[in-house]
């Protein structure tokens, strides 16, 4: 695998990261830009469950797969990875028709940046 994909993958286990470890620590603070906020134990739980537990799986599969390059399970890891980054978007895309969100960010925003990283993590699945 060559080098720019492996730091593809580098680069956005390094996001995940900062997204699980900061839903874990301030779940509140992740989700303010969506104008949701938390009451309780049990909506502050389920935000680090989501944001944290699901950011540091999405970090560790791709920084195994970057450091891991030769294993035969990386590129289903990877693309594990890229598909649930599609998913998120393909969400956000049913919500434009069902109930468009109100201004661009932060929806589409993270629209993009979930098209984005769909894409440029599976470029890194075809790649042997």
């Amino acid at each position: 695998m060559s080098h720019t994909l492996t730091a593809v993958q580098i680069a956005f286990a390094v996001f995940f990261l900062v997204m699980g470890l900061g839903g874990l620590a301030a779940p509140a603070r992740v989700l303010r830009p969506f104008g949701i906020t938390l009451e309780g134990a049990t909506a502050r739980t389920e935000v680090r469950s989501v944001y944290g537990g699901f950011g540091l799986a999405m970090a560790g599969l791709l920084g195994w797969a970057a450091i891991e390059p030769a294993d035969p399970m990386r590129r289903g890891a990877t693309l594990a990875v890229a598909v649930a980054m599609l998913g998120m978007a393909g969400g956000r895309l049913v919500a434009r028709f069902v109930e468009p969100p109100e201004s661009w960010y932060p929806s589409w925003f993270y629209f993009w940046v979930e098209v984005f990283a769909g894409g440029a993590i599976s470029a890194t699945v075809t790649v042997t």
